[in-house]
């Protein structure tokens, strides 16, 4: 991966910096793009310290169309090329929204409407917006992070006696990026590789009810840990899945079995 240069939406969450990781120590250069200026600072030169190279944090809200059609002028000042762009970036159960982790009749269609913005559209908007840059490359390779939820069902037994649920924005929202995936593998062929990532449940402090129910329902009796992605992410933007396009590679520890 060395002198590649790499975008990752939601570079300084909990996933995304674990895929930046992989990336940067893999010898790219990445571009971590987030909402929270201080935080993708941050990643960026907590990657510099780590691994040397050349990072930089980049700060917009995906919600928000200026911001995006923006990034690839920076992206053209700092580097002059793209070669991997990874969306990471969702509204997730932590981000305090009003009717999100609730029980369906109270999942508010405002927060709906805003993780439809923020997972789904703002990723085809990004993807559109470098595209210019993207096909510039020898080695072009995107990467959508999907979900579990963005193809199988709830599995109930695991919510019951707790006030919440996995929102319905999250798992459509989720889905939509396996089928956008699909989408353009076709028809950004045959310069551009196109595929997903569906990650099972990562271990981040969960209710311990909900995280006994989720390990017996796995067949390798553990949640996720950021670490468990960073060899799919080298693989899927590397020379390594050089014939591999519109795939969904699933990283769960055998849940969706």
């Amino acid at each position: 991966m060395n002198g590649r240069v790499a975008l990752i939406a939601g570079g300084a969450g909990h996933l995304g910096k674990a895929m930046g990781e992989a990336l940067a120590e893999a010898g790219s250069q990445v571009i971590v793009l987030d909402l929270n200026k201080e935080q993708t600072e941050q990643t960026a030169v907590g990657f510099i310290d780590k691994f040397g190279g050349q990072h930089t944090g980049v700060s917009i809200d995906l919600a928000d169309k200026k911001g995006i059609e923006s990034v690839p002028q920076i992206i053209e000042k700092h580097f002059g090329q793209l070669d991997v762009l990874i969306n990471c970036a969702a509204l997730v159960g932590s981000s305090g929204l009003k009717g999100w982790a609730r029980p369906f009749k109270e999942q508010d269609v405002y927060t709906w409407e805003k993780a439809m913005t923020v997972n789904l559209t703002g990723a085809f908007y990004l993807i559109q917006q470098c595209l210019p840059l993207i096909e510039k490359s020898k080695a072009a390779s995107i990467i959508n992070v999907s979900s579990i939820y963005g193809m199988a069902g709830q599995k109930i037994s695991m919510y019951e006696g707790l006030d919440y649920l996995t929102p319905a924005a999250y798992a459509a929202s989720k889905g939509g990026l396996v089928q956008l995936t699909r989408y353009l593998a076709t028809v950004l062929a045959p310069h551009v590789r196109v595929n997903c990532i569906s990650p099972g449940g990562i271990e981040r402090n969960q209710d311990e009810l909900f995280a006994e129910r989720y390990k017996k329902m796995t067949p390798l009796a553990r949640m996720g840990y950021e670490e468990d992605f960073k060899g799919v992410t080298q693989f899927l933007a590397s020379d390594l899945s050089a014939y591999v396009t519109g795939q969904d590679i699933i990283v769960d520890g055998g849940w969706t079995l």
